[in-house]
C-alpha cells in the first residue's frame, strides 16, 4: 500500500467546517467573525510517550485526546486538526484500529481531521489542532497562563495520579492488585480532556493549564507567566488520588491506605492527568461550581495564589511542607 492510498483509505473523510480539508497542498480554515484560532501541537513517540505495544485504538484516542486538553485549558472551542503520522511499516490493522479511536474522539468534539504527512520511520504521531475563541469588545475570551492575581482560588479538575500509578506498574517499579491497574490504566491511556469545562470557565477563571508534566511544575508555568507566588494544601490535593473511580471498589481501599509520601509524590508530580488546573477570583466560587455542574466535571479549590513569589506547601494542619518534588521534564 502507498502513502496515497494510506491516506485515502485511512484518514480522508469530507470535512464540514473546514473549506477544504485533505488532498490539496494546504487546508483552508474560514474562522468565525468575532474570533480568533488557538493553535497547538504536541508529538508522541513511542517509547517516550507510549509503549509500543499499547492498543492502537486507545493511541489513537490519546492522540487526539492531549491537544484537546490543550484547547480545553484556553477555552477554545475545537474545529479541526492535522496529522504527522511516521510508521515503522504499513499495518493495516494497526491503522484501522488506531484511526477508529482517533475519530471516535474527534467526532465526540465535532473537531475533523483537514490534513498532515505521513513518511516511513520509527513510531511518531504529531497532531497540530485548531480552535477559536470569541473576541468580545476588542477583547480575546482565551484563558491563559497569565491572569492569576493574588486572593484568587487554585483548582484542579477531576482526579490526579492516576496514570502515573499505571505507569509505575506498568514499568514494573510497583504491584497493583488487577482491579486497580485496569482502572488507572484507563486514565492513562485515554484520558478526557475537559473541554466542555474550559468553556464553561471563560469569563470566570483567570488562568488556567492543563496538567500533562504534573501538577506543581505545571502550576509552576502559572506562576511564571503572572509573577504570582501559590500557597497548595498538598493534603486536600493528595486525596484526590483515592476519589470516584476507585472509591466503592477494592481498589479503592488500596490507594486510601497507600503510604502518605507515596501519594502525595503520585499526585503532586506525576503528570499525564490532563485535567485542569485553573485560578479564579474568590468571589467567583458559586460560578466556579457552576461550570463545574454545567460541565459534569468535579473540580476540587486546593489552594490559593499569594502576591509573594515562590511555591509554598502544607499539610492539614497547615503546617509548612519542604518542597521536594520534581514534575517531569524531557530533558532534565
Amino acid at each position: 500500500m502507498g502513502e496515497f492510498d494510506l491516506i485515502a483509505r485511512y484518514f480522508k473523510r469530507p470535512v464540514r467546517r473546514a473549506a477544504l480539508g485533505v488532498g490539496d497542498d494546504c487546508a483552508l480554515l474560514a474562522p468565525r467573525a468575532g474570533h480568533q484560532l488557538a493553535i497547538s501541537s504536541d508529538m508522541l513517540v513511542a517509547g517516550r510517550h507510549f509503549f509500543p505495544e499499547v492498543d492502537p485504538r486507545a493511541l489513537g484516542h490519546k492522540s487526539l485526546a492531549v491537544n484537546l486538553s490543550d484547547l480545553a485549558a484556553c477555552g477554545a472551542r475545537p474545529l479541526a486538526f492535522t496529522l504527522a503520522l511516521a510508521l515503522p511499516e504499513v499495518k493495516q490493522r494497526w491503522l484501522a484500529a488506531f484511526a477508529d479511536g482517533l475519530f471516535a474522539l474527534a467526532d465526540a468534539h465535532h473537531c475533523e481531521l483537514i490534513g498532515g504527512d505521513t513518511t516511513a520511520g520509527p513510531l511518531n504521531i504529531c497532531i497540530t489542532i485548531f480552535g477559536e475563541v470569541p473576541v468580545v469588545d476588542g477583547r480575546s475570551q482565551a484563558l491563559l497562563r497569565s491572569g492569576a492575581k493574588a486572593g484568587d482560588d487554585l483548582y484542579v479538575s477531576g482526579t490526579l495520579g492516576d496514570a502515573r500509578l499505571a505507569l509505575g506498574a506498568l514499568l514494573g517499579q510497583a504491584s497493583l492488585p488487577a482491579e486497580v491497574l485496569a482502572k488507572a490504566r484507563q486514565r492513562l491511556e485515554r484520558p478526557t480532556p475537559r473541554v466542555a469545562l474550559g468553556l464553561a470557565l471563560r469569563g470566570v477563571a483567570s488562568a488556567a493549564i492543563d496538567v500533562s508534566d504534573g501538577l506543581l511544575g505545571d502550576l509552576g508555568h502559572i506562576l511564571e507567566c503572572s509573577t504570582v507566588g501559590a500557597t497548595v494544601e498538598v493534603d486536600i490535593a493528595a486525596s484526590l488520588i483515592a476519589a470516584s473511580a476507585y472509591s466503592e471498589s477494592v481498589g479503592g481501599q488500596f490507594l486510601i491506605n497507600l503510604p502518605e509520601p507515596q501519594r502525595r509524590r503520585l499526585v503532586l508530580c506525576g503528570g499525564d492527568d490532563y485535567e485542569l488546573l485553573f485560578t479564579a477570583p474568590a468571589t467567583a466560587r458559586a460560578a466556579v461550581q457552576a461550570a463545574a455542574q454545567a460541565s459534569q466535571t468535579p473540580v476540587t479549590r486546593i489552594g490559593q495564589i499569594d502576591a509573594a513569589p515562590g511555591l509554598r506547601l502544607i499539610d492539614r494542619q497547615r503546617q509548612a511542607l519542604p518542597n521536594s518534588y520534581a514534575s517531569f521534564d524531557h530533558f532534565a
